[in-house]
């Protein structure tokens, strides 16, 4: 079965080519349709829909043409293209794994097609290959997965992904689409990209379970007030004061309450209490929302809380201590992202995690997404497309007979010590991502236009302000406007 890795967030390539009449769709449009009602697979026992056009094979459901026959892709060898993975078969490791993999089997010789995931570029390549292939075009059969960043809004601009809206066989009212990419890849009535498998959890709140204990805090406790959403920045901070010592009161703090990189816990913060640095408005046009009430509120707080909670680190430190600093019990929470788990591996303390706290303007909690997206090149015409989307819509369908199994629980549980952060705490946040925009507009660095700059002495509000017109350049750029 293959294994879904996190994709690491980049900035893409700036440069986008805008004139594009080499790439537009040439071929005749596909004699296929598949209704909204053929869309779903069953199990056996349940009750096939659109039967006037599918038919139960045992556990599978066939979906069929006009003709009444299985839709023939014609012995497609499709790639799902990206830059991790092997293109080998791994040998299932589980019942689920052998049931999925005899599903993938079975659905590429009845609708007589190849499909698998391959890695064609290399990580910082990807963007210009994509935009030179979809340009330029070839015969190869690629769906190409890309990873979020300030090249997206371009390509939409420039015409180089397809129209996916435009594709019968896709049904985005199906729950498995990921919202945060539908919201993201979505311009007025059009949808420019996909993604068929769950979010990617990101940022949470790490916390030492050790530490917490020799502080008089039951660990557990944190998983308690998350399911009563009861835990919110007020519920952090008093956390933070509880644990924070000078244990030999000499004036110097020797337990931390937190170590964390900015450019985690900022976004982190905005998205936890509704805000974030840009946002889209129902015709899909990008607008600031820097100085929204949200993010403000969310700034200003994590200033604070960084000022009197964050600990100093040494001056011949290295640029990823923090990571060390938490894996040496030196600070009892991180804001980190959920793949770091695997990061402490060998971390002598027992750990948890727990979603970013909720700030005053929520009532549920959320995470940011960076998630990997699948588009189709506009360089394809019509019929190559439709079946291309038809394969990656059943390759990401539920596994027949496992249609309530979380698989994705599977590498959680390998990297977590405890099963509540898995089951609790996973569990929300896959559900809950929310798009950062500002990675899809081109020329918005939030390091240097923000987190790096911003203090008690340089207010997110007097930061906003001086950057105010060059983040409406680039936003008038992205959405378009010459």
């Amino acid at each position: 079965m293959k294994k879904w890795k996190r994709a690491m967030a980049l900035i893409m390539a700036s440069a986008m080519v805008s004139s594009l009449t080499a790439c537009g769709g040439t071929g005749k449009a596909a004699d296929v349709k598949v209704s909204d009602s053929t869309e779903d697979k069953t199990s056996e026992g349940d009750e096939a829909k659109g039967s006037e056009s599918s038919e139960q094979e045992g556990t599978y459901t066939v979906l069929k043409d006009d003709t009444g026959k299985p839709y023939d892709l014609g012995g497609m060898e499709i790639t799902i293209a990206d830059w991790y993975s092997s293109g080998d078969e791994e040998i299932p490791a589980s019942a689920y794994e052998e049931a999925r993999q005899e599903y993938i089997d079975w659905i590429q010789e009845t609708y007589n097609f190849k499909i698998k995931q391959k890695a064609i570029t290399s990580w910082g390549d990807s963007p210009e290959d994509y935009v030179n292939y979809a340009t330029t075009g070839g015969s190869e059969n690629y769906l190409f997965t890309l990873y979020q960043g300030t090249a997206l809004s371009s390509a939409v601009n420039s015409g180089l992904m397809y129209d996916l809206s435009t594709l019968d066989c896709l049904d985005f009212s199906d729950s498995k689409w990921v919202p945060s990419i539908m919201e993201l890849m979505k311009k007025g009535n059009s949808v420019y990209g996909m993604r068929g498998i769950p979010h990617q959890a990101t940022a949470g709140i790490f916390f030492n379970k050790r530490l917490l204990e020799e502080a008089g805090i039951k660990p557990d406790s944190l998983y308690e007030m998350q399911a009563n959403k009861e835990w919110t920045w007020a519920k952090f901070e008093e956390l933070c004061k509880q644990v924070q010592k000078d244990t030999n009161n000499d004036g110097i703090i020797d337990q931390y309450a937190m170590t964390n990189f900015s450019s985690t816990f900022y976004p982190a913060a905005m998205a936890s209490n509704g805000g974030g640095l840009i946002k889209k408005d129902e015709n899909g046009r990008f607008y600031n929302t820097l100085e929204s009430d949200e993010t403000m509120e969310a700034l200003n707080w994590s200033i604070d809380m960084i000022s009197k909670y964050e600990m100093v680190y040494p001056k011949d430190s290295k640029w990823d201590y923090t990571y060390t600093a938490f894996a040496n019990g030196e600070a009892a929470f991180t804001c980190a992202e959920s793949y770091s788990a695997g990061d402490w591996s060998k971390m002598e303390d027992d750990f948890g995690f727990v979603c970013f706290p909720m700030g005053p303007k929520m009532d549920h909690y959320v995470n940011y997404a960076q998630d990997t997206l699948v588009v189709i090149p506009s360089c394809y015409d019509k019929e190559k497309a439709w079946k291309l989307a038809f394969a990656y819509n059943l390759y990401t369908d539920p596994v027949p007979g496992y249609e309530d199994y979380e698989s994705w629980k599977d590498g959680y549980y390998k990297s977590f010590r405890d099963t509540e952060s898995v089951d609790q705490t996973i569990a929300l946040m896959i559900n809950s991502g929310v798009p950062r925009y500002e990675q899809a507009v081109n020329g918005i660095d939030t390091g240097k236009d923000l987190y790096w700059k911003i203090n008690k002495d340089n207010t997110p509000a007097q930061q906003a302000e001086a950057i105010r017109n060059t983040w409406q350049s680039y936003i008038d750029t992205a959405n378009g406007k010459q």
